[in-house]
């Protein structure tokens, strides 16, 4: 049995204060908190839909709270949440096929998806106000 009363010599797990950030290592944490917040944001959808089935008077409620500016920053935000996830999780399908393992292509691929979020948030809300 090894004795515990030993200091070991093994190194120390690395932490965020030893790492730089990087792009990739930023969209990493982005993911996981977007993955966090699409769970909430999701709770927000069922509400909206349980309001709509229970009748007119829940729906109103719901309905001013979702078009308020509150409520549409939300939204916003939900909407580009759920699209940054989206890309993130094709970018790591990406890596499961074996292919962006290169500095360059990480970083492309890192770019692309944050760039790509922000992009694609803007025009489905565009489209929205344009068939409202």
């Amino acid at each position: 049995m090894a004795d515990l009363s030993r200091k070991s010599a093994r190194p120390l797990s690395p932490h965020l204060q030893i790492y730089r950030p990087m792009l990739t290592m930023m969209m990493s944490i982005v993911h996981r908190i977007t993955g966090s917040a699409l769970y909430v944001g999701t709770l927000l959808l069922v509400w909206w839909l349980v309001a709509a089935a229970a009748g007119p008077a829940y729906f109103e409620v719901a309905d001013g709270f979702f078009g308020s500016i509150v409520g549409q920053l939300i939204l916003f935000g939900y909407t580009w949440a759920l699209l940054h996830h989206m890309l993130g999780g094709i970018r790591h399908f990406i890596w499961d096929f074996g292919h962006g393992h290169g500095a360059e292509a990480r970083e492309l691929l890192a770019k692309g998806t944050l760039a790509g979020s922000i992009v694609l948030t803007i025009l489905v809300w565009i489209v929205v106000i344009i068939l409202r």
